[in-house]
């Protein structure tokens, strides 16, 4: 491939606009040109090959699909102007003859999503020498790789939350390791995926008007509304500035353990310069929701905020109680941030939009953790105590599992 140049931006203002600006495109139309653009990405790269279009992975950021080409099973996943579906489905980048004409600019520029997400995977792969899907192929937008068998990281907390500490450990340091090996942050410069910052996306959704308006959308505006005015305050008092390469997107879901392998093998990246605590609070985050969402019963609970508690302490030990201090705050205020983002993203699809069926089961549980973000805020702008306000956030995931 080419050296990247700037990278592609989208054509579009706020993430949400009102009703009267546009009409968004469906997801009918969305849907359509996808597979179409799958089909023919797939029969450029692999001329005469018998291509056949499996099943659509629900998904509200991208759109993925199963594909064999001849007979080898892959996933094909497409992003439209680089932003969420969600995003996209309620009318953000214009109507559907503006998407379309956008988005065949952005794929010809260079440097838009998918491509930064292939190089990323090389990168991965080569010199930070970790297990990652394997690439088949990038075309018109579309990158394919190969299929990743195994049990989820999300799947063993729920089946050993006992484990809960040694897996987190697990993950976060082989990643560690990975990202600081020579070469890897020259390359990651190039090719950073700044869309999956925790951060980033918090301040892209409650901006202004088009957080105001995002927040009308989820059936719970006061509470929400509360929520992201708190999480502005906190951001404000732990500005820190971006150091470290994160992997920037790290879920549990993320993170297959194959059949009968030790290590683990990394999906979805997006390399970039971040925060020290990054990577940790988006599993910390992914982890307590998946636990909200589907309580695992009394003792699963304390298992497995035990070992959240103590994967936090350990992943700080060598640290002053100043340092611990900083590293504390900073998870917190990410977990909750992310939190919000991906609840309101959930809230905010479109009824016609496929969810997975752990997106199902926040939604059904959504009061309850609105109710946690907002014991949690509320922790985190009055204690002036790291620790206290770490302490009382856990408390508040415990008791929104219980209920």
């Amino acid at each position: 491939m080419e050296k990247l140049r700037t990278p592609a931006r989208p054509a579009t203002g706020h993430l949400f606009r009102t009703a009267e600006d546009v009409v968004p495109p469906s997801q009918e139309e969305v849907f359509a040109y996808a597979a179409g653009q799958v089909e023919q990405a797939a029969r450029g790269l692999w001329p005469g090959a018998e291509v056949r279009l499996g099943p659509a992975v629900p998904s509200v950021t991208s759109y993925v699909r199963r594909v064999e080409v001849d007979g080898r099973p892959l996933y094909a996943k497409l992003s439209v102007l680089g932003v969420s579906l969600v995003s996209l489905l309620r009318g953000s980048c214009g109507d559907w003859v503006t998407v379309r004409d956008a988005q065949a600019a952005y794929v010809a520029s260079p440097g838009s999503l998918l491509e930064r997400e292939a190089r990323q995977l090389a990168v991965l792969a080569g010199p930070a020498a970790l297990r990652v899907p394997t690439v088949a192929g990038y075309e018109g937008g579309v990158l394919f790789t190969e299929s990743v068998h195994g049990s989820t990281l999300a799947e063993l907390l729920v089946r050993a939350p006992h484990r809960t500490t040694w897996l987190l450990e697990e993950v976060t340091g082989e990643m560690a390791v990975g990202l600081r090996r020579r070469g890897v942050a020259a390359r990651v410069g190039r090719s950073e995926i700044r869309e999956r910052s925790i951060t980033g996306t918090f301040l892209r959704k409650f901006n202004g008007l088009s957080g105001s308006t995002c927040l009308r959308q989820t059936g719970h505006t006061e509470t929400l509304a509360a929520v992201v005015g708190r999480l502005h305050q906190a951001r404000r008092m732990t500005a820190s500035p971006a150091r470290a390469v994160v992997f920037g997107d790290l879920k549990p879901e993320h993170v297959v353990f194959p059949d009968g392998a030790e290590r683990p093998v990394f999906l979805d990246p997006g390399l970039m310069r971040g925060r020290p605590a990054d990577d940790a609070a988006k599993l910390v985050s992914r982890t307590v929701l998946n636990l909200v969402a589907r309580p695992p019963g009394t003792e699963g609970v304390r298992a497995l905020l035990g070992g959240v508690a103590a994967y936090a302490a350990s992943a700080t030990a060598g640290s002053d109680r100043t340092g611990r201090d900083a590293w504390l705050r900073q998870l917190t205020l990410l977990w909750l941030m992310d939190t919000a983002n991906i609840l309101t993203t959930y809230l905010t699809a479109p009824a016609d939009l496929p969810l997975t069926a752990h997106a199902a089961d926040v939604v059904r549980r959504a009061r309850v953790v609105c109710d946690m973000l907002d014991r949690s805020t509320a922790a985190v702008v009055s204690y002036r105590d790291a620790r206290g306000a770490w302490r009382l956030c856990l408390d508040s995931a415990a008791k929104a599992a219980a209920s």
